[in-house]
């Protein structure tokens, strides 16, 4: 009895002995130097979802501009798809039914892919056509008409149309902005996605400092797969995969065992598996998290007294479709 008693303190010792250690020692960092951070104390960096769709048509200039100028946001988070021609566009979904009015153009209810369509083409609609703003009002659906002669001008004059990544970088080069943008596409069209926005970070727009202020996400394992085998010198925020080990090796602190090589944790507020909900707003997911340099970001938080929560908890970055709404709980919260 003695010997197996002493054996199992001896296992018991190993065990805390273990568990000690891979929590002491340092674990590699996913990046030596993380943008996406904020300093202890120091406001959360917002993110304009879809551009702030709450308060603009979503993806277009007007929420852009809006959210850049207006509301001084930090990360525009956008969505991008690519079209027959091979154009990276500014779209939440695969097709585009719900944003423009392509059904009363073509006069067919069928749906409408981004893939179907050249970037000329697209220039065609009119992407806030079906916006409605808080109070309710379509403040653009009746803003020109599908046999309208110069339906494009107006479109482009109101910037509605649709907008190229090119065009985003373009027009935001000079700023400090940052982007979260997630490839929409999988396969062979979510590799050229790929591919053209190395280009664009790497070689057209490398003087204005786009690897250190682009992100890039996707929910597609072989997309994920080709970022890394390729473009691993790219910012990338965690799979859905690799976001759920982080949290169950947290959970269980063993966070020595984490080598994902993702540099944003994009997170909502809780998660269910296994018939159970997790709450994912804790100090020690952030803190595990900036131990290996992975800034922790908050999705898609519409909600003031939620975002006070999150400010105070040291988020990193909160998304938000009403930036708006965060620059009040801001305010409440006394920053300036």
């Amino acid at each position: 009895m003695k010997r197996k008693l002493k054996w199992m303190g001896f296992v018991l010792l190993a065990l805390v002995l273990f568990w000690t250690a891979i929590n002491i020692i340092p674990p590699r960092k996913a990046i030596a130097d993380n943008p996406f951070i904020i300093r202890e104390g120091q406001k959360p960096l917002v993110a304009a979802h879809r551009g702030g769709k709450d308060l603009n048509p979503e993806n277009t200039f007007k929420a852009f501009d809006a959210a850049v100028h207006e509301y001084k946001v930090d990360i525009l988070e956008l969505d991008l798809c690519l079209t027959k021609d091979d154009k990276l566009v500014a779209s939440h979904d695969l097709w585009i039914n719900d944003l423009c009015d392509v059904e009363e153009v073509t006069g067919k209810s069928e749906k409408y892919y981004v893939s179907e369509h050249t970037l000329e083409e697209l220039r065609e609609f009119n992407f806030g056509a079906k916006f409605t703003d808080r109070n309710g009002n379509s403040l653009y659906a009746d803003l020109v008409a599908p046999d309208t002669p110069n339906r494009r001008e107006i479109i482009s004059e109101n910037k509605l149309a649709v907008a190229t990544i090119d065009e985003i970088f373009e027009a935001y080069k000079e700023t400090d902005l940052k982007f979260i943008v997630e490839i929409k596409d999988s396969g062979e069209k979510g590799m050229v996605a790929a591919d053209i926005l190395n280009h664009l970070v790497t070689e057209t727009y490398k003087e204005y400092g786009m690897e250190r202020r682009v992100v890039i996400g996707t929910f597609h394992t072989e997309i994920e797969k080709y970022l890394k085998d390729n473009y691993g010198h790219l910012m990338r925020g965690g799979s859905v995969g690799e976001v759920q080990k982080f949290v169950l090796t947290q959970m269980f602190g063993v966070n020595l065992f984490d080598t994902s090589s993702f540099v944003c944790l994009q997170i909502p507020t809780e998660a269910e598996a296994f018939g159970l909900t997790f709450d994912l707003k804790k100090t020690t997911y952030i803190r595990r998290a900036h131990r290996r340099n992975i800034s922790v970001q908050y999705w898609t938080i519409n909600d003031k007294e939620e975002m006070k929560r999150l400010i105070k908890l040291g988020a990193d970055v909160i998304m938000t479709d009403n930036p708006e709404l965060f620059q009040e709980a801001l305010e409440e919260l006394g920053y300036q």
